[in-house]
């Protein structure tokens, strides 16, 4: 029996498997999380000293940071970017 998947994309599959928007959401979660964690590194800041700065709980930054149960605004986010000298953009393409 042929394989109804062969020579499909991987976004294809996901689509036929009903969960393409769920991937694609904690891809976009993991590259946030990824990106504030290399800006925390290249700024020398924990975690404690970043919800320091953003006027927030360290456990509001576990949040960001966590790309599986990480549940934040776009405000938090933006609150975090700014505080590593970078900012959010989105975009619907």
């Amino acid at each position: 029996m042929a394989n109804k998947h062969m020579g499909s994309s991987i976004d294809d599959f996901l689509k036929e498997e009903g969960v393409l928007e769920e991937f694609q959401a904690r891809t976009i979660k993991e590259v946030i999380a990824w990106q504030l964690d290399q800006a925390m590194k290249e700024h020398k800041l924990s975690k404690r000293r970043l919800a320091a700065m953003m006027h927030t709980s360290r456990t509001q930054v576990d949040r960001v940071l966590d790309p599986v149960d990480g549940n934040v605004t776009i405000e938090t986010l933006q609150k975090a970017a700014a505080v590593l000298g970078r900012r959010v953009q989105v975009e619907l393409v």
